[in-house]
């Protein structure tokens, strides 16, 4: 990547929203949303002070690594329709200051995660702004198909490190938890991709269905998702589970597996004449689908709390 070929030709003067955007804060509210999620249905209690501390160096954490993912990928951004308009291929923030960012909110949110709390959950954060900035940006997403698959382990790191800020150690809980993400993220960005196939294409991303094909990527969706499945009701049997989340997972899943196998079934014809409607349609299911599941432990922890939750 060339910052040269991006540099803007104007004067323009970068303000505190442009700066914001190159955190991804849409991604930045998952990852904060899961991990609080992580931390609370721990069975350890963490001082208020302590868990808003942690969540602030976790969503730093995210933030850094869009600001990194941002600066090494703005020249295939630029290309994207769907990405031109970040701030970098805009012209708005130039890549040293993105470069910059997400350098200095990587280190500091995992030195103060690890002084904060412990160890083990700054390391892991550091290996997540690690994973996502350079497995995962800089090799497999130019590399392979399967960059999605391999590189959904970023995303997925958020609850193992919430439950490892209050505990100081990893549970079947809080791996169950990541592998819920880890599974999810497959089907569910294969569905955008069905739809967003020419912009992947022109970036020069292998994408599944831009190296072998949307029958290919369809077969793929509904295999993941059917993988998924267990994974989920797996979590419901453990002690972060119950009844009120085992009820939403079989709910979530049927409803989720249902849009997987219409994706399924479906040829390129039948896609283009509807502009890929249930393609897009399945997309936000699999956008509910994680919400619900991590809403639901969370509901399960507080009913706990009154003696009502769990099994």
């Amino acid at each position: 990547m060339s910052d040269a070929s991006l540099q803007s030709t104007t004067d323009y003067e970068a303000s505190m929203g442009d700066y914001f955007a190159l955190l991804k804060p849409r991604v930045m509210s998952l990852v904060v949303f899961t991990a609080l999620v992580g931390l609370l249905v721990s069975p350890v209690p963490v001082h208020p002070f302590i868990g808003f501390v942690a969540i602030l160096c976790i969503a730093v954490g995210a933030g850094a690594s869009g600001a990194l993912n941002m600066w090494w990928d703005a020249d295939i951004d630029a290309v994207m329709k769907r990405t031109a308009k970040r701030p970098i291929p805009d012209g708005r923030v130039q890549p040293g200051e993105a470069l910059a960012i997400g350098m200095a909110l990587s280190g500091f949110s995992v030195v103060l995660l690890a002084l904060a709390t412990n160890w083990l959950a700054a390391g892991l954060l550091a290996f997540t702004i690690f994973f996502y900035a350079v497995v995962y940006s800089m090799w497999l997403k130019r590399a392979t198909p399967q960059n999605i698959v391999i590189g959904g382990a970023a995303g997925a790191f958020p609850p193992m490190i919430g439950w490892a800020v209050a505990t100081g150690g990893i549970g079947i809980e809080s791996v169950l938890m990541f592998a819920l993400i880890f599974m999810w993220t497959p089907p569910h960005f294969w569905a955008l991709a069905l739809f967003m196939k020419s912009d992947y294409g022109d970036a020069g991303v292998p994408m599944l269905n831009v190296t072998h094909g949307t029958r290919t990527t369809r077969n793929h969706v509904l295999g993941y998702a059917l993988l998924l499945v267990p994974v989920a009701l797996g979590l419901g049997l453990t002690s972060v589970g119950g009844p009120l989340y085992m009820a939403t997972a079989v709910a979530m899943n049927a409803w989720f597996l249902k849009g997987c196998y219409d994706i399924w079934k479906r040829d390129t014809d039948a896609a283009d004449a509807d502009n890929f409607a249930v393609e897009k349609n399945t997309f936000k299911i699999s956008l509910y689908y994680l919400f619900a599941h991590f809403l639901a432990l969370l509901a399960e922890a507080i009913l706990k709390t009154q003696g009502l939750g769990g099994w």
